[in-house]
């Protein structure tokens, strides 16, 4: 209980801090955020599971966000209930967790837009948010939203004309003792965006014996008109092949001694004339996948709709596969947010 308590007390410093700011900048904003979130998930093959539902949670998000021509700053909590087993001295408590905090300053020059960001936050080239983002997480993670991820980082970033460049520096623990280079070039032609990506775990060997991994990526897409586009990414994850692996402090590397693996996807957008806010759909490849997920299908596939019921609401449904691409599940999230 104490945990929770200490947590909500550094929250609200936190947000006072970035009400003090608020006041003292001109053209800014400051507004709470938050929602409630409902997930469900269901197998319709048969998974030698019980007649009910495989996974379900029910959630809440709350922070706060602040924006001004020179800082931006957000800070996101996620909450759930006892029932998650958080315990504590033998019984159940809410549990919450620390999803997204960072401070993010900008500065506008006559040679373009510089920025240095730090915390805890996101980088996802996902659309439909099922695939891809290769050079972050890994290929084992497939299906219902499972490309969200976050890191611990100090980033850079370097914005000038229709080039968008960033340079991030992560971390496994919090303690950079363990950690990655990540860079980014981004490429904008009207509706056609390319980026490309390179992150290697190059803090790990460092003080420890370590593998080394190598991550490169590259996307695209292309957009016809609103809701209407294609886009997709490949990447190449090569991990190296060093022989002493078995001092105390090595650490157990990202992939296979040796290994290399070459996924990619492919995903539509499809317009719906309004009945829906999206329509996507995804189809993603990659060889000796029951080398990660045993019995698992080198191809898997999705699709996702997305309807948005009010300026507070929207529900997400997916019907996907899951390791094998003939193994259809059915999930759906209900999101209810503050505007």
């Amino acid at each position: 209980m104490n945990q929770t308590i200490s947590k909500i007390l550094i929250t609200t410093a936190l947000v006072s801090s970035i009400c003090s700011a608020e006041e003292a900048a001109k053209e800014s904003t400051f507004k709470l955020t938050g929602n409630v979130q409902a997930q469900a998930i269901k197998a319709l093959y048969d998974n030698d599971a019980d007649n009910t539902l495989d996974n379900s949670f029910l959630r809440a998000n709350i922070g706060a966000k602040y924006d001004s021509d020179h800082l931006s700053a957000v800070i996101n909590l996620r909450i759930f209930s006892p029932a998650f087993g958080n315990t504590i001295d033998g019984k159940n408590y809410d549990k919450i967790s620390a999803d997204t905090y960072y401070a993010n300053y900008k500065w506008d020059t006559e040679y373009g837009k510089f920025n240095v960001q730090f915390g805890r936050f996101r980088t996802d080239w996902s659309v439909g948010g099922n695939f891809g983002t290769y050079v972050d997480v890994a290929l084992n993670k497939r299906g219902f939203l499972s490309r969200d991820y976050q890191h611990d980082a100090v980033e850079f970033g370097y914005e000038n004309g229709i080039s968008t460049f960033e340079a991030l520096l992560g971390t496994y623990d919090a303690k950079f003792n363990t950690g990655y280079i990540r860079l980014e070039e981004t490429l904008k032609f009207g509706d056609a965006k390319v980026s490309a990506a390179y992150r290697v775990n190059a803090l790990d060997p460092i003080q420890h014996t370590a593998q080394v991994t190598h991550r490169v990526a590259s996307r695209a897409s292309y957009y016809f008109q609103k809701n209407f586009g294609l886009y997709g990414e490949v990447a190449l994850l090569a991990t190296g092949d060093k022989e002493n692996l078995k001092a105390s402090n090595a650490i157990k590397p990202e992939y296979a001694q040796d290994s290399r693996y070459i996924p990619f996807f492919v995903g539509f957008e499809i317009p719906t004339a309004g009945f829906l806010s999206n329509l996507y759909a995804e189809l993603e490849y990659l060889s000796n996948r029951d080398e990660l997920q045993a019995d698992a299908d080198g191809i898997a596939w999705t699709v996702s709709f997305i309807k948005k019921i009010n300026d507070y609401s929207k529900i997400q449904v997916n019907v996907y596969s899951e390791k094998k691409a003939s193994d259809v599940a059915l999930a759906a999230r209900f999101t209810a947010s503050l505007k």
